[in-house]
């Protein structure tokens, strides 16, 4: 079961967690360079933060019976970033097959026949999402993606993520590499405040290039790491490809992303008016099933959003 696939009742609920790094940093009162959450691993202390943080989300997921999607904290464990942090290649495939086997121990640990809790790595993209100035071919991406999508699949996971995407040839080229090695695949966009990419491409038009290139091969697409307010229009046409995105990951806070990288304070929004934004988008787009957040989100916002979708 993956995060992007098909419910087990008809347009059931999904939830997933929140933005994990985001509350390390302002709530936890942690340094995350590069703002990465994978190193937290190495320590006990640092998998004690991380067993806090699931278990808020997984407390919520239990009380209204729903399947928890678990997504391993490896946003930045790829070659670019682990190099920043002083990863090499043999460390990263070490913390990600490390990872997976985390969140499976927590799966072990909370699962239920009501609530079953699938396990998924997450990609992020190679380059930073807020200035993504660098374009890689779709062959690159693939090349790229491969050495991490190969340790999840080494690990056991169900499938996985790749979250806050800029580019479609980017996604292209993880789509490719995750068929390759027969692991489940979604995507999930970032949008600015005009609902476009950030490179300035349509939303429906990255999604139609995916899957004119890989024989829509991802399992779904998302939005994440954008409020609502950004990219809720570009849904209403209700054109073929808004069926596709079945996940919706947003933030709290109606920023563009270059004001939130410059924060020094946590935006946390709304819980309340951001659950009813999400109530909205369901019932003009059902098939949106999974349901988590993004920067400045907690689960005080899953709760919240959870109550007004159930």
């Amino acid at each position: 079961m993956t995060q992007h696939a098909a419910a087990r009742h008809d347009n059931a609920i999904r939830l997933t967690d929140s933005g994990l790094e985001t509350w390390l940093v302002f709530d936890c009162g942690l340094d995350l360079p590069h703002f990465a959450a994978f190193p937290l691993l190495e320590t006990t202390a640092g998998r004690a933060q991380l067993t806090d943080y699931w278990q808020r989300h997984i407390a919520i997921a239990l009380r209204h019976r729903l399947d928890f999607i678990l997504g391993a904290p490896t946003w930045r464990a790829n070659a670019d970033w682990g190099a920043k942090l002083g990863y090499d290649a043999a460390a990263l495939d070490r913390v990600n097959r490390e990872a997976i086997a985390f969140m499976q121990a927590l799966r072990d640990a909370h699962q239920t026949t009501t609530s079953l809790m699938p396990v998924q790595g997450s990609i992020g993209p190679r380059f930073d999402a807020y200035h993504p100035d660098t374009v890689m071919s779709a062959d690159e991406a693939e090349a790229y993606h491969r050495p991490q999508i190969a340790s999840f699949v080494a690990a056991g996971a169900d499938g996985a993520t790749a979250m806050t995407v800029t580019h479609s040839s980017e996604a292209i080229g993880i789509v490719r590499a995750a068929r390759a090695a027969d692991l489940p695949i979604g995507i999930s966009f970032t949008t600015e405040t005009d609902g476009r990419l950030p490179g300035g491409v349509a939303l429906g038009e990255a999604i139609m290039a995916v899957d004119a290139a890989t024989g829509s091969a991802a399992t779904g697409f998302m939005i994440n790491c954008a409020h609502p307010d950004h990219f809720s229009a570009a849904l209403d046409a209700g054109e073929a490809w808004t069926r596709r995105i079945t996940g919706l990951r947003a933030n709290a806070s109606r920023k563009s992303h270059a004001e939130l990288d410059n924060a020094s304070e946590l935006d946390p929004g709304d819980a309340e008016e951001l659950a009813g934004l999400y109530r909205d988008l369901r019932a003009k787009h059902p098939g949106l099933t999974l349901l988590g957040g993004c920067c400045g989100t907690d689960d005080g916002h899953i709760a919240a959003i959870c109550q007004a979708c159930v």
